[in-house]
């Protein structure tokens, strides 16, 4: 494993810039994250570290060493992008195998076999070992996408939303044993998603993109709790942060246009009046959708509130984020 460093990376489609000037280091052992809307330039990053393309200026290195015009093969990077990389022709066993057989590794059968064994446990998938790959459901074959990748010990794994098209439960059951085997092994990996949740539970680092550029970059709670921009702000959370004119609650300091509350940053009990739209119930906490000041928030409440549409709460923020009219935060 090695530290993995973009410098100053450009790479246009048609004339369009998918990364510009992007600058990113992912050091040895990370598990970094990529968080950002469609097209603003995550799957490009994974396909300039992998070699799949080129970037246009720019450097991409590898433990301090160029890997220009070098193959995924020659980079020894491990790939799960969305789309399927099956043989269909092969069993789930001869995919998990295919890359511990080449004549560079050397492995012993004995050695193969407890391997593809191991990891066809962690993903779920022991039970299908014989069945040919043509005969899987679309998550199946994404699990043995995923288990191709794992058997390898590559110089960085690159996973493109390979969760995504899993089942919610098979989904949280995997986000456990990625995080787990990363861990444990010590492999670094960068990871592309839209699930926050993905995000927040599984990475060392985010890294959030905006139009080919790096907003910030840091740990999930750090850039939580002190995103550096409102966008940055917006992309994580769920639900999503509360974004309200300054001039909402007293005290905005100098320059503020934006106030920005997290759910679980709003008090109840004093402060302004705001009505109740709906409860949402969810199990695990509950949330009140307010009418507060023409605008709509959304906070967290007890489990069993006995609150109710069109009653009245008083509420007041803590931990307020201002942001400038650049959308910088501000402090």
């Amino acid at each position: 494993m090695v530290d993995v460093v973009l410098e100053n990376v450009t790479k246009k489609f048609a004339g369009r810039a998918a990364l510009d000037n992007l600058s990113l280091a992912i050091p040895t052992g990370s598990f970094v994250v990529l968080l950002g809307p469609t097209g603003a330039g995550k799957t490009t990053t994974l396909r300039m570290v992998s070699g799949l393309d080129q970037p246009d200026s720019g450097a991409v290195s590898f433990g301090g060493r160029s890997v220009r015009g070098l193959t995924p093969a020659q980079r020894n990077v491990a790939m799960v992008f969305q789309q399927y990389s099956l043989y269909p022709h092969l069993t789930v066993r001869q995919n998990l195998e295919f890359p511990l057989k080449s004549p560079l590794l050397k492995m012993p059968r004995e050695a193969i076999d407890r391997k593809v064994n191991t990891i066809a446990e962690i993903l779920q998938i022991s039970h299908k070992l014989d069945s040919k790959a043509t005969t899987l459901s679309g998550g199946e074959m994404q699990r043995v996408s995923i288990g191709r990748a794992l058997v390898r010990t590559p110089q960085i794994y690159l996973m493109d939303e390979p969760l995504s098209s899993l089942d919610a439960k098979l989904r949280a059951d995997l986000r456990v044993e990625l995080k787990s085997i990363q861990a444990n092994s010590g492999a670094t990996l960068l990871y592309v998603t839209h699930d926050q949740i993905e995000a927040m539970t599984m990475a060392t680092h985010i890294g959030v993109l905006h139009d080919g550029r790096l907003v910030q970059f840091g740990p999930p709670r750090e850039v939580y709790e002190r995103p550096v921009s409102l966008y940055a702000a917006t992309r994580l959370g769920q639900p999503r942060i509360n974004i309200l004119p300054a001039d909402t609650f007293p005290a905005a300091p100098d320059g503020a246009v934006s106030i920005g509350l997290r759910p679980e940053h709003i008090t109840q009990g004093s402060g302004q009046e705001a009505t109740v739209k709906r409860v949402e119930h969810l199990g695990d906490q509950t949330r009140l959708h307010l009418s507060f000041r023409n605008n709509d928030v959304i906070t967290l409440t007890e489990a069993h509130t006995r609150l109710g549409s069109g009653d009245i709460v008083r509420i007041q923020p803590d931990k307020p984020l201002y942001f400038g009219a650049d959308g910088m935060r501000l402090g």
